[in-house]
């Protein structure tokens, strides 16, 4: 059942059976957010989010087989992990803000945050020139590759890369740590279409936007990092699945790409780039928005079932972009589109929208928004698999059969 974004008093002790004295308790303790209520000062209103949140803890309480079947769908958390923490809107990798990484360290740091703990920690391929054999080995990968779309790319590139890099089966974290350096550094070269001695962002600026990389840069690298991870998110756990079996980061890589790729995962961005591509111009957004509604379709990059108040990465991503670029045509039509949509749906712009926004501000080619996304998620998988590793625990749930029963003679 859906949950309003804000309940009254009565509301919110009556979905959770409670009496309104104890309602306030459950506030006094932290356990309900409440707030003034913008139309009657004198009341207060209840965030639905964190009455849901009780609810859900109630029914695991009383029925505890049926929650953790419910786990799989938005329920109670599943797997412990210190990578990153969502919480009143705003997201963090251990312990740091993630819109401040963006706006102040490069993906190289985030990535060696999420992998070590430390975002000084020394990933090689970081920082030292690849070598010629290397170079060769990266450049006939390149070349096998370059013909096929970005995302199958990098699922290929992987595939031919792990067959010659022996020390992956190394699963020490420190070990993967180095291993994901030599992935991320093969992918940025896939994306690239060339072999570089660079860093990431500067390295995708100069080859997608030569005539304007010093901005591309910086609204890259943020890009980067506000998708590095996203807690246990589908693709996430597929690649958290695939380390938990013993298989290399490369697979477990390519696992989490092959996830990425559905349409209720990273085909947001597709969708919204579609849309994008629909509305062409500020002018059309509004017929078009409402035309959608009328024939039951939704819209395409709005909304997080997280983040009810606002996408914290949507909205930094598109500040920057606003902030670097503030005369383009594209920030009118995207600026546009989102307050028709909030007017219609009520909801802001997600990560999706704010992606589909950037690969066409930097004129990318179609499925390049999508591959930014994945060459950032490629840093939160690894960092995944790594904590997987260390656990040394197979993921390996029981299902609840549903189906006809053996006969019996």
């Amino acid at each position: 059942m859906a949950q309003s974004r804000y309940l009254s008093a009565r509301e919110a002790a009556k979905q959770l059976g409670v009496s309104l004295p104890t309602l306030y308790a459950y506030v006094s303790r932290g356990l309900v957010r409440s707030e003034a209520d913008g139309n009657l000062q004198k009341q207060r209103r209840y965030h639905g989010e964190d009455i849901q949140r009780l609810m859900e803890r109630k029914e695991q309480r009383r029925d505890p087989a049926r929650a953790t079947a419910q786990a799989l769908h938005w329920g109670e958390p599943l797997l412990e992990s210190s990578l990153t923490f969502i919480n009143d809107g705003k997201l963090y990798y251990r312990g740091y803000d993630v819109v401040t990484l963006a706006s102040q360290n490069t993906v190289e740091d985030t990535a060696a945050l999420l992998w070590t703990g430390d975002m000084h920690a020394q990933i090689a391929a970081f920082h030292e020139p690849l070598t010629k054999s290397a170079s060769t080995k990266l450049e006939k990968i390149i070349s096998q590759v370059q013909s096929y779309p970005l995302i199958e790319s990098f699922q290929i590139a992987l595939l031919l890369a792990s067959s010659e890099d022996s020390t992956a089966y190394d699963l020490r974290p420190g070990a993967v740590a180095q291993t994901g350096g030599r992935l991320l550094h093969l992918l940025t070269a896939v994306a690239a279409g060339h072999v570089v001695n660079n860093a990431i962002a500067p390295t995708l600026a100069e080859s997608w936007v030569p005539r304007q990389s010093t901005k591309a840069i910086k609204l890259l690298n943020a890009a980067l990092i506000l998708m590095a991870d996203h807690e246990l998110n589908i693709s996430a756990f597929t690649a958290r699945c695939a380390a938990s079996a013993g298989a290399t980061p490369y697979m477990a890589a390519v696992a989490g790409l092959s996830a990425l790729q559905g349409v209720k995962h990273g085909g947001g961005v597709s969708k919204a780039e579609v849309l994008l591509n629909e509305i062409r111009t500020a002018d059309n957004a509004g017929p078009l928005l409402s035309r959608r509604l009328k024939h039951g379709e939704n819209i395409p990059g709005f909304g997080h079932k997280l983040y009810p108040e606002g996408d914290p990465r949507a909205h930094a991503l598109l500040q920057m972009m606003a902030e670097t670029m503030p005369r383009s045509p594209v920030l009118s039509l995207s600026n546009a589109v989102i307050k028709k949509a909030r007017a219609l749906i009520g909801e802001e712009p997600n990560s999706d929208f704010a992606l589909a926004v950037l690969a066409r501000l930097l004129n990318l080619p179609e499925g390049y928004g999508l591959g930014i996304f994945a060459l950032g998620r490629t840093i939160g998988w690894l960092a995944h698999a790594i904590e997987q590793y260390h656990s040394n625990q197979l993921i390996r749930p029981r299902a609840r059969y549903a189906g006809v029963m053996p006969h019996i003679d």
